[in-house]
């Protein structure tokens, strides 16, 4: 059988492209954030777990998910994305 049709990499979730910074960066974890929870709205969480290094629920990123999320209230109705605003509140009370 053709190595094409093996699946070795059975459970590998490769990691979204989310434009993050290096590692190194002092803005990596609020992008990280970030990242997880325009993933989670769009159904693609394990992608930017992969890309982050970091868990739903993370609660290094809480400080950084609860200022996203003041600012994704702090919107006028008419322009609130609630669907990010609810992912949002869940990664906080997942932590």
């Amino acid at each position: 059988m053709s190595r094409a049709f093996v699946k070795e990499d059975e459970g590998f979730v490769p990691p979204g492209h989310f434009g993050l910074p290096e590692r190194a960066d002092p803005g990596f974890d609020a992008a990280a954030a970030r990242a997880l929870l325009e993933a989670a709205r769009d159904g693609n969480t394990p992608s930017a777990e992969s890309a982050t290094g970091y868990r739903w629920g993370e609660p290094r990123l809480h400080r950084h998910v609860e200022r996203i999320l003041a600012k994704a209230e702090a919107a006028p109705e008419h322009e609130q994305d609630t669907r990010f605003i609810r992912v949002a509140r869940r990664f906080v009370s997942a932590g």
